[in-house]
């Protein structure tokens, strides 16, 4: 069995790469689980991805967009984005700091939603 795991914010943010490079690091992996802290700069022009994908906004708000939905963020909020889905953060401030969390299979786990 391992061993658990903890990392505070500020050591990730410590951890980010310097500008120019892309403001995200990866902090965590477990299985399929990968966690990272993604700091976008001006303009966030991430593609969609192969697998479910959570946000935790630490710091900023701003406008998350996910498919055809547009939505306000603020500090404290989730966020959860289906494996494939075209999103971006947009109009956010220059702090924006999130914990990205990747997981499950390729392609998304693709459940049946009850809401």
């Amino acid at each position: 069995m391992s061993s658990g795991f903890q990392l505070d914010i500020e050591s990730a943010i410590a951890a980010l790469p310097q500008p120019p490079a892309e403001q995200y690091t990866i902090v965590h992996r477990h299985g399929t689980l990968e966690v990272g802290l993604y700091a976008p700069r001006g303009v966030d022009d991430q593609t969609p991805h192969t697998r479910d994908e959570a946000y935790v906004v630490v710091k900023g708000t701003g406008e998350f967009v996910c498919g055809d939905t547009r939505k306000l963020f603020a500090p404290g909020e989730f966020l959860f984005v289906p494996a494939g889905m075209t999103h971006r953060f947009e109009r956010f401030t220059p702090n924006l700091t999130v914990w990205v969390i990747f997981y499950g299979p390729q392609g998304g786990e693709h459940v049946q939603e009850n809401s």
